[in-house]
């Protein structure tokens, strides 16, 4: 990668401030699924939308949302019953 394309990517990092944003906007959000403009609207602050893009990669990378064609989804669970469920087995 040249030094040129690093700079570029440093230049649009997000925050950890605009990450944690995005991610309480996700997790708290009524609907079920989201598509990025609906997302856009519904964040307290406005994001570059090449930040919110690579705000979404990560968050995909570390499995706490999915996406697809028809949008966003939450899908991280920190419920501690349905660990213990997983870990043991159980059918739900």
């Amino acid at each position: 990668m040249s030094l040129l394309v690093q700079e570029q990517k440093l230049k649009h990092s997000p925050t950890l401030n605009t990450i944690l944003m995005v991610e309480e906007t996700l997790k708290n959000m009524d609907e079920s699924i989201i598509t990025i403009a609906g997302l856009k609207r519904k964040l307290p602050k406005q994001v570059n939308h090449y930040i919110l893009k690579t705000i979404l990669e990560y968050l995909e990378e570390s499995n706490k949302i999915a996406v697809s064609m028809k949008g966003i989804v939450w899908i991280q669970n920190d419920s501690i019953r349905l660990r213990e469920a997983i870990n043991k087995g159980t059918r739900i």
